[in-house]
């Protein structure tokens, strides 16, 4: 197997908080691993490690070969990064940031002017190149900032939260160009918040939470863990959802989801389609009038609500306060 990326035991403090404890990775040339967890679990911690942009206090991590700690040149020389925040010039055009770009590669006049020219094509920013960045859209600035990233044509890509903050239209979009690249033989190391965006991108995951690993394996081997199905029942009166908790209770194998401002109530269940059958007849006895029901596979979702008890996509920062937050900052 061949590993592009490998880390054994990443340790991270900040006083009294630890941002990283001991964290193993292993990532596969020419696939997208993806890192999940809520914000403060110690995503941005572990990239910036890897990117040579701060030390561990322990452990070991080796980028393309190249030794993190031993030989940070040599690992930038491989990589590409695109933050959470698009690291751009906005009094400069397109054309211009990614050409100052490429002269502080070193590529001189010509290949960076031809370098910015092709990536403004490949990110469909040409009606914008000679535009300042200031009047860009969100979408338009991370396209513009993930070109950058790739000015040098490196490897290895790393992507923390890149479509934090975009509307969907523009978070497909980069979906989309996320997927190119990893079909020309690019390796990605996707940070994220969003359980939708690691399960239509990553060819494995690692879930983290509080700097800890808490699940590792693919999309699919992840749902397993949970198991089962799940059926969704979504009540028109706010007044039946309490009833609707006792009925679906009846036909859970583990304990209902309930989301009062979204008057759902979803039970994890086993038998499928004829459950769902009976399930509808009790409601239906009861009185109960539905908005929707819907019967599904487990979700990501599922599966940190599981293993860690809260949802993934939180807006809190709950261990790496200060930590994150600093990371952030810079």
């Amino acid at each position: 197997m061949n590993y592009v990326i490998e880390a054994s035991g990443l340790v991270k403090r900040y006083g009294d908080v630890v941002a990283l404890d001991g964290l193993d990775l292993s990532v596969e040339e020419g696939s997208v691993f993806g890192v999940l967890g809520p914000n403060g679990a110690g995503k941005t911690t572990a990239v910036s490690i890897l990117a040579t942009l701060i030390l561990p206090d322990s452990g070991t991590a080796t980028v393309a070969g190249a030794d993190v700690l031993a030989e940070p040149g040599k690992v930038r020389e491989q990589i590409g990064l695109s933050g959470q925040y698009a690291a751009l010039d906005e009094h400069l055009t397109g054309f211009e940031n990614l050409d100052m770009i490429g002269r502080l590669y070193h590529m001189g006049r010509s290949r960076s002017r031809a370098r910015a020219r092709e990536l403004l094509e490949v990110f469909d920013l040409t009606d914008a190149e000679n535009r300042p960045v200031k009047t860009y859209s969100g979408g338009m600035r991370r396209r513009l900032d993930l070109a950058g990233a790739l000015v040098a044509s490196p490897p290895v890509l790393f992507l923390d939260e890149p479509t934090t903050g975009l509307d969907p239209r523009s978070r497909l979009d980069l979906w989309g160009v996320i997927r190119d690249l990893v079909a020309r033989g690019s390796t990605l190391l996707l940070n994220t918040q969003y359980l939708e965006e690691a399960d239509h991108l990553a060819d494995r995951i690692i879930v983290i939470d509080q700097g800890r690993e808490i699940a590792q394996g693919t999309p699919d081997e992840l749902k397993t863990l949970v198991g089962g199905e799940r059926i969704e029942v979504t009540v028109t009166s706010p007044s039946d959802l309490l009833r609707t908790q006792e009925v679906m209770d009846r036909f859970a194998v583990g304990d209902l989801a309930v989301e009062q401002r979204n008057r759902r109530v979803t039970a994890p269940v086993a038998g499928g389609a004829s459950v769902l059958s009976d399930a509808l007849r009790a409601l239906d006895a009861e009185g109960i009038g539905l908005r929707d029901v819907g019967l599904r596979r487990p979700t990501l979702n599922d599966v940190f609500l599981m293993l860690t008890g809260h949802a993934a996509e939180s807006n809190g920062n709950r261990n790496a306060s200060g930590a994150e937050a600093g990371e952030k900052r810079r």
